[in-house]
């Protein structure tokens, strides 16, 4: 996939309120560790994160979200008016229906000839988002469109928390660890084609789409679930369990295959590539991939020390943040290199 006519406007996020450190949910899990003979600091040492942020209580996905647009769209001179699209790509939804966009699309006061619709893809699912509307504004459907997600991991973090606390085995363990590197965030990314600022050329019409890349290995679907199962009586409960060992292995291949398609897409080599910006899973999964990669670690921008894995969040985020601390110059090749369970992985090229 290549793209000619669509841009990377603005990027707007907010984050969760609450800091809660790995020393404080190791304090809560001290039964568990005491029981499997773990030491205490183990998990800031497994995954490099020494925090998170969370929503308060009865945050809703569809505020937090509407937050990040607001601040996307104060950024440039589009209005509400102009978008052809909201999409809502989070894996946390406030229904099953009606879509959480229609509730973003409405706060941000969008009417009349426009589309919202939620997506949905693990961790990739605001990259993907990106992608559907790059495509109608290749297109020439639309001139502006926004990609919106807020994921919360307090309530999944509370009940997994409860569940080992219950009584759980090492294994057992080391499928609920995944979920205690999960913070919290929103994020908005605004795509347009260019004509609402600078010239022709697109200067100062943001930052330059140039192509993208999907792969996917399905047979590892059941690696990383996160859903719901039965309950007591009717009743249904949220779970998560995750193979971190083969998700890594499995994703490491994906990926190392996904930059090869991607480079050639592109028309780069490695070293013409200055910046990449990575899901943010934690230090082994960045010196994994970086490694298979063979990108130099200064190439790279992390948040997840003092972010945790925000999800869908994440990568945009991080691109938000090292934008803003002058990390991403003008005129630089990025490459937003995202993976979801799945397995699913999807790279984009830029010109910042």
């Amino acid at each position: 996939m290549k793209y000619s006519r669509v841009f990377l406007t603005a990027l707007g996020y907010e984050l969760g309120p609450q800091v809660v450190t790995s020393a404080e949910l190791e304090a809560r899990l001290a039964p568990v560790y005491q029981r499997l003979s773990i030491q205490l600091g183990q998990l800031e040492a497994w995954t490099g994160i020494a925090e998170r942020r969370w929503w308060q209580p009865a945050a809703r996905l569809s505020a937090g979200a509407a937050t990040a647009a607001r601040k996307a769209l104060a950024k440039t001179s589009v209005q509400a008016a102009d978008l052809g699209v909201v999409i809502y790509a989070g894996v946390c939804r406030e229904n099953f229906e009606p879509a959480t966009a229609c509730a973003v699309a409405d706060a941000l006061g969008v009417r009349g000839a426009a589309s919202a619709y939620d997506l949905s893809n693990a961790c990739l699912g605001v990259l993907n988002g990106m992608l559907e509307i790059a495509n109608r504004i290749e297109l020439g459907q639309i001139r502006a469109g926004l990609v919106v997600s807020c994921e919360s991991a307090r309530e999944i973090n509370e009940i997994m928390l409860a569940r080992v606390l219950g009584g759980v085995n090492m294994n057992q363990f080391s499928e609920a660890l995944a979920t205690f590197t999960g913070g919290s965030g929103a994020v908005a990314v605004l795509l347009t084609d260019g004509s609402f600022t600078g010239d022709s050329k697109g200067a100062k019409a943001g930052h330059r789409l140039l192509g993208a890349v999907s792969q996917v290995a399905p047979e590892h679907h059941e690696l990383c679930r996160w859903g719901l199962m039965p309950g007591e009586g009717l009743q249904l409960a949220q779970f998560m369990a995750t193979d971190s060992v083969q998700v890594l292995k499995y994703g490491v291949q994906l990926g190392r295959e996904t930059w090869r398609v991607f480079l050639e897409e592109l028309g780069w080599t490695p070293a013409q590539v200055d910046r990449v910006i990575c899901h943010q899973v934690g230090s082994g999964h960045q010196d994994a991939i970086l490694k298979s990669l063979q990108v130099p670690k200064e190439k790279d921008y992390t948040t997840y020390r003092f972010l945790g894995n925000m999800g869908t969040v994440a990568l945009p985020v991080t691109a938000a943040i090292a934008e803003e601390r002058g990390v991403l110059k003008a005129g630089q090749r990025v490459g937003f290199l995202g993976i979801g369970s799945g397995l699913t992985c999807l790279m984009m090229g830029l010109e910042w």
